[in-house]
């Protein structure tokens, strides 16, 4: 099984980059930790926001075809950490990898809402989404040492 991060946005400040890529680097050879960058649409004055959402969103879809669709949002369930190692623990018995869909700044488009299997709030805050790599990361990583006995978790 593969975990997708999904994003919306490129050209991420180093920090990110550092971040994110020092938790994919920890994940096992058999639970890899990938991240498909979907370039922002322009906005601009009179951008059309739904079109640039759309866009995106079919963007997200296509590289999420055959996954278990995973959409980050607001509205979606609350998960703690014991909670997120039980739900990455049923995505491995699935078999099937898992895509985990961030938005831009104006979320994500109602396509991929559709989509999603799962609806997973990190926060009732509106996080800066560059950072939301790095807890994803993070965060996922944490769930794995859970599951795995791994010393990098204590309670």
């Amino acid at each position: 099984m593969k975990l997708k991060l999904i994003a919306v946005g490129t050209k991420m400040p180093d920090w990110v980059t550092k971040g994110f890529t020092e938790y994919q680097r920890r994940f096992p050879r058999d639970l890899p930790l990938e991240l498909v960058e979907i370039p922002a649409g322009k906005r601009g004055k009179n951008a059309d926001i739904d079109r640039i959402l759309d866009k995106e969103g079919e963007a997200m879809l296509a590289a999420a075809k055959g996954c278990h669709i995973v959409t980050l949002d607001i509205p979606g369930k609350p998960w703690d950490t014991p909670t997120l190692a039980k739900q990455l623990t049923r995505w491995q018995l699935d078999g099937r990898d898992v895509a985990i869909l961030i938005g831009g700044p104006e979320g994500l488009a109602p396509a991929c809402k559709e989509a999603a299997e799962q609806s997973w709030s990190l926060s009732n805050l509106t996080l800066p989404h560059p950072l939301v790599r790095v807890v994803m990361a993070e965060s996922l990583y944490r769930a794995w040492s859970i599951n795995n006995n791994h010393p990098y978790h204590r309670e």
